[in-house]
């Protein structure tokens, strides 16, 4: 059983509003068909289609007017263009996949996962079919509504459905001891364990229109599955044969989570 979240800056340019990297798009869609697809759940983050539309409106923040009913509305929709062009190109690499809107059973308390039923998800899963969801605008019991981030969902998944991996497509090598974006002579962090974690501070920054939190997000989140056992590994889904390699359980440059 593995979850594997693709970034969204991996699957869009983060740079250009609503623009999708086809590209590797494509290529990720054949890796994980040539890798084998049994028992694999696949999340995919929002990248320049949901969050700048959630940045614009405060959905992450809750209900404040009505007049975010129309943003609620976009984010959704722009989320479900992008899963449309993921499951599409997986289905044209001959995976069976099936897209499953989490805004459509699943809602949050103060924008963490309250209430969801995966027995549908476990239905697609025993059928050989590949569950193919996303970071959402969702309703909140305390909010009104909120964004749910696929980094969240993925690892809510991987505990819940007891996943042995839980992979982390993003678009650097894994973690670093400072922002590989942004300065030099830094290193790549190959296991990092609970401790680190809990320690480190400024990791990976969220950029500007980031909502749920980039990489630090992404860590604090991943640490709850380790603590579950799940194995948690990051790898840059941007290199050709990452995430066909990591699939297939071979050694990958990443960084690994540890107790």
């Amino acid at each position: 059983m593995d979850i594997l979240k693709l970034g969204g800056s991996v699957i869009t340019f983060k740079d250009r509003v609503m623009t999708p990297n086809k590209e590797a798009i494509r290529r990720l869609s054949r890796e994980i068909a040539m890798a084998g697809f049994h028992h694999l759940v696949i999340v995919h983050g929002g990248g320049s289609y949901g969050h700048p539309l959630a940045k614009e409106h405060g959905i992450a923040q809750g209900f404040k007017s009505t007049e975010q009913f129309i943003g609620f509305s976009r984010t959704r929709q722009a989320m479900i263009d992008l899963n449309c062009m993921i499951v599409g190109a997986l289905l044209d690499e001959g995976v069976p996949a099936v897209s499953l809107s989490p805004s459509t059973f699943i809602s949050t308390h103060e924008g963490r996962l309250q209430e969801y039923d995966l027995r549908l998800v476990r239905w697609y899963l025993d059928s050989g079919m590949v569950p193919v969801m996303y970071g959402d605008a969702v309703l909140d019991s305390a909010l009104g509504f909120t964004i749910l981030s696929g980094d969240q969902l993925a690892v809510r998944l991987a505990i819940d459905l007891k996943a042995d991996t839980l992979l982390f497509g993003v678009d650097v090598d894994g973690v670093y001891t400072g922002n590989p974006k942004m300065a030099k002579g830094i290193k790549l962090i190959e296991k990092l364990s609970l401790g680190q974690v809990r320690s480190m501070i400024g990791i990976g920054e969220a950029t500007s229109t980031d909502v749920t939190g980039g990489m630090l997000g992404k860590i604090k989140e991943a640490q709850i599955a380790v603590e579950f056992g799940v194995g948690v590994q990051m790898i840059n889904a941007l290199v050709p044969g990452r995430v066909f390699e990591a699939l297939k359980g071979e050694p990958v440059v990443g960084t690994i989570l540890t107790r």
